[in-house]
């Protein structure tokens, strides 16, 4: 029988207070509410439940059809509902140990190591001691109104949290914390504006993943594996290489694989392959070229160097963090008057050569290229062609990276020299944009109006959460975005 209830146990709840920023609260802060609004003890409201790991040195307590909550679980999908996990136990570790399987729409917050991190359980999980998570009373607390509670308040948990080396909020401040508390009611219908935006936001990163996903097999169907050329060769009986026979007997044998590209671009593709020095067998009439030929590679500043010259004439600094993360906070400016080549807008192409390498279309406004970033452009190919091909040699890139053990990984511009393209004519790029553009364009088009429904929640956050914002004027914005 799997275990289910458990006591947190430890010290008692602290007496003190320390505020939130806007509905929760390290004690209660008997500071006023909103009209209908009360501060609640969120332990009267809501079982608070904490996690364990099953022991490491026993491998048969996991693996299984337990889900099992890690941090990296936490901060790959802050604010999100969970459905999977990294990892998995099962029935027998969670009965060697004090892990306990909670059910569905517990709400899990990340006390140590990386505090802070937001998710949602999605179906019966367990979650190891970094977190706490409280199974809500349906008929006192929407676990929703609970999980947008935590997630407004992500500066406060740095104050509810103490220590030197990692900083964790300890269970004497989790068990006295209060929240500020409408109506049932009302939490039902904050819940569900703030849901709607979060809807609309994971349904176009869906919709992007397919989009991206599209785009990724076809290029790399038509220039990397060269089929279109393949299927012409079968067609006009000419040779086909010995390299790329194996893929031509699958195409011969599989003739539905065919069937997709339309006419008038398969017949601007050769049926012919030469050989070449750089690449070997290419199609005729393509050359071989490296990516640093293809594209140009600009590299950012170090831009502590242009700080700005006044607190209102900036632009924001892209490092890393940003690029992954997809905007530019501002907590780091730089002046608007550095070269413009280290300067990118919603579209660009950025390629992070150092530490995290990744390749990304920039769709976070007009920022400043930190060092470590390349700005992607060219003037002689498609941003689509020079964008799906350094993702092409993006996995050797990072292998190339890992292997530098006693300096950060990256790569060098000689890197970028080896890593050869094939490049078709012009006629075959204009034929196959009418393809690939408007993959590309949708992509970016989804990109932004994600942000544009992110600042709107993030607006709508904290002011529905503190009461400033009501639920008539919150609809209005909703159904303009919406």
């Amino acid at each position: 029988m799997t275990k289910t209830l458990t006591k947190t146990g430890g010290r008692a709840e602290t007496s003190g207070v320390i505020p939130g920023d806007y509905a929760l609260s390290v004690g209660n802060p008997k500071s006023p509410t909103p009209k209908g609004w009360a501060w609640k003890k969120l332990t009267d409201i809501a079982r608070l439940e904490t996690g364990h790991t099953p022991s490491r040195k026993h491998p048969e307590y996991w693996g299984g059809d337990v889900p099992w909550i890690g941090i990296k679980d936490a901060t790959s999908s802050h604010g999100e509902t969970l459905q999977h996990t990294n990892q998995y136990t099962n029935d027998l570790g969670i009965q060697n140990s004090s892990a306990r399987i909670l059910p569905q729409n517990t709400v899990c917050l990340s006390r140590t190591a990386s505090v802070g991190y937001v998710v949602v359980m999605g179906i019966p999980m367990a979650t190891s001691q970094d977190f706490v998570n409280w199974v809500c009373d349906p008929e006192e607390l929407d676990f929703r109104f609970l999980k947008y509670v935590l997630l407004s308040e992500g500066r406060s948990f740095l104050r509810f949290a103490s220590g030197t080396t990692h900083q964790t909020i300890y269970f004497p401040e989790v068990k006295a914390f209060h929240i500020c508390l409408p109506h049932l009611d009302e939490q039902n219908a904050i819940a569900h504006i703030l849901g709607t935006l979060d809807d609309k936001i994971e349904l176009n990163r869906q919709m992007n993943a397919t989009l991206e996903s599209m785009a990724q097999v076809l290029f790399k169907s038509w220039f990397v594996d060269f089929d279109p050329v393949i299927d012409n060769a079968i067609a006009a009986g000419n040779p086909v290489p010995e390299t790329l026979q194996a893929r031509a007997d699958m195409r011969a044998a599989l003739v539905d694989l065919r069937r997709p590209l339309p006419e008038a671009i398969r017949e601007q593709f050769p049926s012919r392959f030469v050989f070449t020095e750089e690449m070997g067998w290419v199609p005729e009439g393509w050359s071989p070229a490296p990516l640093d030929q293809i594209a140009n590679y600009k590299n950012g500043l170090a831009l502590q160097n242009f700080r700005p010259e006044n607190d209102n004439d900036y632009l924001p600094v892209v490092k890393i963090a940003q690029l992954r993360a997809g905007y530019a906070n501002g907590q780091e400016k730089a002046s608007p008057n550095i070269i413009p080549g280290c300067i990118i807008d919603d579209g660009d192409v950025v390629f992070s050569w150092s530490g995290s390498l990744m390749v990304e279309i920039w769709c976070g406004g007009r920022a400043a290229l930190n060092q470590h970033l390349f700005k992607v452009t060219s003037e002689l190919y498609p941003k689509w062609f020079y964008y799906q091909y350094t993702c092409i040699h993006l996995q050797e890139f990072q292998r190339i990276a890992a292997d530098k053990a006693v300096t950060m990984g990256h790569i060098k511009r000689e890197h970028l020299s080896q890593a050869t393209c094939a490049a078709p004519t012009t006629e075959i790029l204009h034929t196959c944009s009418v393809i690939f553009e408007p993959l590309m364009s949708r992509s970016i088009k989804n990109r932004m109006e994600i942000r544009q429904l992110e600042r709107l929640r993030d607006t709508l956050l904290p002011r529905l959460l503190s009461g400033q914002l009501r639920i008539p004027d919150a609809e209005k914005h909703l159904a303009e975005a919406i």
